[in-house]
């Protein structure tokens, strides 16, 4: 018997110019060129099979289409999420172009650095809203990357627009840092939208969201339990965000902290929920 695919849904690949690493001085360790070859030695150390590429907030579509090529030509790489700005006049031929690239099958989503949006109500926007029904069209999934704070219009966006899975990156970036008092605050914002059956979650950036240099897999247990609770595993996946993980810890370290937490390598959070909302292998 086959044993099923261990899948990484959130990984990133970048060059060292992109600005946001030169934004503040504590992204300086991660400040330098990740290619495949790191990638293939990360997914080799962590037992890892496949993965979804995810766009790195360069904020331009050619970005995903270099990454479209790069999937065409690595194995690993078996889908990507791509990037589309709700708010560009030239969303849909933007969408429509990538749907004519020669490798448009290994593209399984698009997302929007919604978390740079001042509004807490961004997602809830009527233009956003007529944005994203835009956006079904063209793709299955959209990936929400979110603070806590924008949770709610998530819901309300996932709940106006049914025909699109909403994946919620990083479980909306709770405050690990702040224990109780985050775990609190977050399980309050995210029951809406973990209500939706159209919505999914990552467990993935949790590291980063805890103490870089002190936390352990205890801290990241009481946000890993309520997502069990609240969307199941058959809606939640693992994601590494590498490199963005190596600011608090290795690509192998953070697998394991989840399979530790989980208690298992749960065949749903580890592949089964990746293939299935990101039709991974479909043509």
């Amino acid at each position: 018997m086959t044993a099923p695919l261990v899948i990484d849904a959130h990984h990133h690949i970048w060059t060292a110019d992109y600005p946001w690493l030169a934004s503040r001085p504590e992204f300086a360790p991660i400040r330098r060129d990740y290619g495949v070859a790191d990638l293939r030695a990360n997914l080799k150390a962590a037992g890892v099979d496949r993965t979804v590429l995810v766009e790195a907030d360069w904020g331009h579509p050619s970005e995903t289409v270099e990454f479209l090529h790069l999937a065409g030509a690595v194995e690993e790489i078996a889908g990507v999420v791509g990037f589309a700005d709700l708010l560009a006049p030239d969303l849909a031929p933007t969408l429509a172009r990538y749907a004519s690239h020669p490798r448009a099958r290994f593209l399984v989503g698009v997302r929007d650095q919604v978390q740079g949006r001042p509004e807490s109500g961004f997602l809830a926007r009527p233009d956003v809203i007529a944005a994203l029904k835009t956006v079904a069209r063209h793709v299955p999934t959209f990936d929400l990357v979110v603070r806590v704070d924008q949770l709610a219009a998530a819901a309300e966006a996932a709940a106006a627009v049914p025909e699109l899975t909403f994946v919620l990156d990083h479980l909306g970036k709770p405050q690990v840092r702040d224990g109780d008092d985050g775990l609190r605050a977050w399980r309050a914002a995210v029951a809406p939208l973990a209500k939706r059956p159209n919505a999914v979650a990552k467990l993935s950036g949790l590291v980063t969201e805890a103490d870089w240099e002190t936390w352990k897999p205890a801290d990241l247990r009481p946000f890993v339990q309520t997502a069990l609770e609240l969307f199941g595993p058959d809606r939640l996946m693992f994601g590494s965000d590498w490199p963005v993980c190596e600011l608090a810890a290795t690509y192998t370290q953070v697998k394991d902290a989840l399979t530790e937490v989980l208690g298992r390598a749960d065949p749903d959070v580890f592949g089964g929920t990746a293939a299935k909302v990101y039709q991974l292998g479909e043509s």
